[in-house]
């Protein structure tokens, strides 16, 4: 029988790197209920929409979508609730100070389950691109994938 619980999940959120130029990435423990974890575990998350906010000195992070898990009875979670991130005072510190300033954001981009078997999720400060910005990074990926057709041939 196939198991369907996976250790090796790598969940990414492409649309991240596209919409932001991302400065610095810091890796946050997530606060879950049971039947989150198993969802996780199948792979069953959406981080498109996810944002990091502040809240009495606390990092939360909402808009991730958590499928409910299928066997899950009444005891179920709730797909699209916020959840509690899980930093040390001093990142918390820092990281508040960057979000501060103006324009810069806090964007997840990646959802992961560490060596220990625990869900982390890797947040990265984020600075929103323009218009022509995100067109050079179209014309940059054509070019690396024209030159890797190239080299392959």
């Amino acid at each position: 029988m196939k198991n369907r619980f996976s250790n090796d999940i790598n969940i990414r959120n492409k649309q991240a790197s596209f919409q932001y130029e991302l400065l610095e990435k810091f890796v946050a423990g997530l606060v879950l209920k049971g039947t989150e974890i198993k969802s996780i575990r199948e792979g069953k998350v959406n981080l498109q929409d996810g944002h990091c906010y502040f809240n009495n000195g606390e990092a939360f992070v909402k808009g991730i979508n958590i499928t409910a898990y299928a066997q899950g009875t009444h005891y179920n979670h709730e797909a699209a609730r916020e959840r509690k991130l899980l930093l040390k005072k001093s990142e918390l510190t820092k990281l508040e100070a960057k979000v501060e300033e103006k324009g810069l954001t806090l964007i997840p981009t990646r959802l992961f389950i560490n060596e220990r078997g625990l869900a982390k999720l890797e947040i990265a400060i984020g600075r929103g691109k323009k218009l022509h910005d995100k067109r050079e990074s179209i014309k940059e990926r054509d070019v690396k994938r024209e030159l890797s057709k190239i080299k392959l041939r």
